[in-house]
């Protein structure tokens, strides 16, 4: 079995699940998940272009790293500069990337933008000879995406996209699952994003309200589809080694009737080769059941929240022994094996239940993947070829769902 890129997979289909009863480490553990610590005999001089929420969440993950030094944030709006640097009060306030790649004394930049004003910090901090990490979509139109992609390959930099499920250990963990027959063929794929927010953010001088809010902005854009259903579907490409032939979509506004065109509530249907289908819907309205993917299989299904992870076994799936030793959380009628990272180690410490979930955000083990690329010379989590190839699908969803039509996926659209 090989993966989209033609490497071998860490276990056979057959392989994986032929164990011991005993040999709970071969079943629960994946091998990317035993990650010895980063070693660095300097720390990194990193700089954020974008301080906004997302680039905020950068500043308190990275602070938690100590084979990394921030040194510089950059941002157009004085407010939320100030407010980054109280939080990062040694970091040199610059007001734009442009002058704080510029400025030198950079080994690597977190590109934390709005997504359509990505690509020219990512070429810029190439040119400079940067690392870099760069959020997620990587940008708004396939051509701005596609040089990003272009750009990367032509430097010998490490360059990331923010696609963060590749990073998360739960995720890591519930595809080697995925990939063998504990889950058998694919039957149907079911994802929703749902935080009752409003998507603004007040702006007290009238003409930076288009800038902060540029999320409701329709002609720069994706809306929810694009900049939250991206990450998702990146999940199924990932699982099944395949992208969608086509998606249709719709949306509206539901609740937040403040003048906006830009629909707080969306959904998405996907057709995967050999007519897999996927359903993903979206909203500002509400929040029940937030965050979530389910991978329906033949033999079980695999439900994953970010920070948890389970599997459901149909009752006439074969038994392979492991799980007498599995922890076990019920929902409603339906039994849930969790999938838990250092399972065996927990075990035999009587800690199984201490280890449901992760200790840290999903964010902190994208930095993690994105350092470890850099210190030691492996291969960044999500590739900027990768993250095109998602972020040309997003941008697919956000215009089945922006014209009502049915979008097919070429394979040109993926081509970098």
């Amino acid at each position: 079995m090989t993966d989209q890129d033609g490497s071998e997979s860490a276990m056979s289909r057959r392989g994986f699940i032929a164990q011991s009863a005993g040999a709970l480490t071969a079943v629960a553990i994946a091998p990317t998940l035993v990650r010895a610590g980063l070693a660095s005999a300097e720390p990194l001089r990193v700089g954020i272009a974008g301080v906004g929420r997302r680039g905020r969440a950068l500043i308190a993950e990275l602070q938690t790293f100590e084979q990394v030094t921030l040194v510089a944030i950059a941002d157009s709006d004085a407010r939320r500069l100030t407010s980054a640097k109280r939080r990062a009060p040694d970091a040199q306030a610059f007001e734009s990337a442009e002058a704080m790649i510029d400025s030198g004394g950079l080994d690597a930049v977190f590109v934390a933008t709005p997504t359509h004003l990505h690509r020219a910090p990512v070429e810029r901090a190439l040119i400079a000879g940067l690392h870099v990490y760069c959020e997620a979509p990587i940008a708004h139109t396939r051509d701005d995406a596609r040089a990003i992609a272009r750009a990367a390959r032509a430097s010998d930099k490490v360059v990331q996209a923010g696609f963060l499920a590749r990073s998360n250990p739960v995720y890591e963990l519930a595809r080697t699952f995925y990939r063998s027959d504990a889950v058998r063929d694919p039957a149907t794929l079911r994802a929703q994003h749902h935080a009752k927010t409003s998507w603004r953010t007040p702006a007290r001088d009238p003409k930076r309200d288009k800038a902060l809010n540029w999320r409701l902005d329709p002609d720069v854009s994706l809306g929810l589809a694009g900049e939250w259903g991206g990450h998702q579907f990146d999940v199924f490409h990932w699982y099944l080694g395949q992208y969608p032939e086509r998606v249709r979509g719709g949306g509206a506004v539901r609740l937040h009737e403040d003048g906006r065109t830009t629909p707080d509530t969306v959904w998405c249907q996907m057709d995967f080769p050999g007519g897999v289908p996927m359903l993903w819907d979206g909203t500002l309205a509400n929040s029940y059941g937030q965050r979530y993917e389910v991978l329906h299989g033949t033999n079980a299904a695999i439900k994953l929240g970010w920070s948890h992870g389970w599997m459901f076994k149909e009752a006439d799936a074969p038994t392979q022994g492991w799980e007498v030793y599995a922890n076990r959380q019920q929902f409603h009628r339906d039994e849930g094996i969790t999938l838990i990272a250092d399972a065996t180690q927990r075990a035999s410490q009587g800690k199984l239940q201490d280890g449901v979930g992760l200790p840290h955000d999903s964010l902190w083990y994208g930095i993690e993947s994105f350092l470890r690329a850099i210190l030691e010379g492996s291969t960044p989590s999500c590739t900027p070829d990768e993250g095109f190839r998602a972020t040309s699908v997003a941008i697919a969803a956000a215009d089945a769902v922006r014209t009502g039509e049915t979008i097919d996926i070429t394979p040109e659209m993926l081509k970098v």
